[in-house]
């Protein structure tokens, strides 16, 4: 059995870092975001279906990384790191767009997932070419939605902070608490 862990939060909080340390940690496997990949071949403007393209190729993606770990055979359950869900499409889709694709609600519906780990935005913005919020305003109103949807939904989630170390041994604990129930 997979045992799916996400780590969301706004851009520039270390989704992508935080996933690969984790998976490495566990020693199993991590889901990259499709989007980046997306966006590196079909350059930067986007347009709202775009992202629609985006949230089909981030479910094939982890779709393909979950049948990856399940033909593994194991007495135990495997984790699956994930860089990024539906939950993050659709703080996309809004926050950009203020509308979401109907594909995108299903997929929060359909999908279950057992841990979330929000990033917070107490790490520095990094400057990348496919990044678009630097300002403080809009980080904090974007990991306030994410929080807002953690806040009322039923999976656990653990908010993840701290420089260096301190986040990825946070984030440590917090699955081996997860493990552990």
């Amino acid at each position: 059995m997979v045992k799916k862990i996400v780590i969301i939060g706004p851009e520039s909080t270390g989704k992508s870092t935080l996933s690969k340390e984790l998976a490495a940690h566990f020693h199993t496997l991590w889901c990259p975001e499709y989007a980046r990949e997306y966006l590196e071949k079909n350059g930067k403007d986007y347009i709202y279906n775009d992202l629609l393209t985006i949230a089909k190729g981030q479910i094939a993606l982890e779709d393909k990384c979950t049948l990856s770990l399940s033909s593994e055979p194991s007495n135990k359950a495997t984790l699956l790191f994930i860089d990024t869900d539906m939950y993050v499409m659709k703080v996309w889709c809004e926050y950009v767009f203020e509308k979401c694709h109907d594909f995108i609600i299903n997929q929060i519906a359909e999908r279950s997932y057992d841990l979330y780990l929000l990033c917070n935005i107490d790490l520095p913005w990094t400057k990348d070419d496919l990044r678009e919020y630097p300002d403080e305003k809009p980080r904090r109103e974007l990991y306030q939605l994410y929080k807002d949807l953690l806040l009322n939904q039923e999976v656990p989630f653990v908010e993840i902070s701290g420089i260096e170390a301190q986040r990825l041994n946070k984030a440590i604990e917090a699955v081996e608490t997860f493990i552990n129930l």
